[in-house]
């Protein structure tokens, strides 16, 4: 699943896929099990409400690896 963010539809970080989330343009939310969950806890229930899948990748550093950065990421959205 994580290949889908080589696409360069994608966005990396909250303020951005929060912001995505909200104008209904992301298809599939990408979340790091080792990130803050206070931060992403509205974020998944956004996504819950607007029926977007949520995947769960282990850490943070695997999820901005797989987004082509050289630090971590809490949250990566594939957009619409």
């Amino acid at each position: 699943m994580l290949e889908n963010l080589e696409v360069q539809n994608k966005i990396v970080g909250i303020k951005q896929s929060t912001k995505a989330l909200n104008q209904d343009k992301v298809k599939i939310l990408f979340v790091a099990e080792d990130a803050d969950n206070h931060l992403l806890q509205h974020m998944k229930q956004i996504a819950k409400e607007k029926n977007v899948e949520v995947v769960h990748v282990d850490s943070m550093k695997k999820l901005g690896k797989a987004c082509g950065i050289d630090v971590g990421a809490a949250v990566a959205a594939i957009l619409k």
